[in-house]
């Protein structure tokens, strides 16, 4: 079993709930309930109160449980202040005795108006979908790119024995150029100037034809 905690706030209230408890003994004593009947006059007021209380809690909108909690007060704080010396409890007046001889009666309606009173019912949450997962694009497939390639050039001399003496520097001829092969440069040589704004050179040539170096040079010789 959990132990109860004993604070301030709790001695506070039962000796709140004591006094009040014995206010109401004392007005329904007066007003002629005498015996059992006037120790179950403060009972019936205050579970009247904390039945209101409770459902109000349950059902905030519930105006029912908010006039049963103000009924069930006023009927407890009116025998606290009563009993304050404003009434003579040795001569109670008849409508204060017509109205604590009527309490059960109004009690036993508020309490079964409250326990039968229909709460609201729980709205039920929509369950969760998961999205759909977008279906993956298939890759557009890449356009062809055809490289023409240059005609292949015939293989270089053999060099000559190193005891011959080296021949006089001859000026390399120009490397023929087929025409196909030069629009294709021109193209390109077009495209590069409108992308980076500035003349294509041969290493660039040399890299998207895939020619030899001086097949690219004479190419950018006669693009220039």
């Amino acid at each position: 079993m959990s132990r109860i905690r004993i604070d301030a706030v709790l001695i506070q209230a039962v000796i709140a709930g004591a006094l009040s408890f014995a206010h109401l003994h004392d007005l329904a004593a007066a007003a002629g309930q005498d015996g059992w009947k006037a120790w179950a006059y403060p009972v019936s007021v205050d579970l009247l109160l904390v039945a209101a209380w409770r459902r109000m809690r349950t059902t905030a909108d519930n105006r029912a449980a908010w006039a049963w909690f103000i009924i069930a007060l006023t009927a407890s704080l009116g025998a606290n202040v009563a009993t304050a010396g404003l009434l003579d409890l040795q001569d109670v007046p008849a409508w204060l005795r017509i109205l604590v001889a009527g309490w059960p009666a109004l009690a036993f309606l508020g309490g079964t108006l409250l326990v039968h009173s229909p709460q609201a019912a729980p709205t039920e949450t929509a369950p969760l979908t998961a999205a759909p997962l977008p279906t993956p694009s298939e890759p557009e497939p890449a356009p062809d790119v055809t490289v023409e390639h240059a005609p292949e050039l015939p293989p270089a001399p053999a060099p000559e024995e190193a005891a011959a003496p080296a021949p006089a520097p001859v000026s390399a001829p120009t490397a023929a150029v087929p025409p196909a092969l030069l629009d294709h440069a021109r193209k390109l040589a077009d495209s590069h100037r409108a992308t980076t704004g500035s003349r294509i050179d041969s290493a660039t040539l040399r890299a998207r034809l895939g020619v030899p170096a001086p097949l690219a040079d004479a190419i950018a010789a006669q693009l220039a």
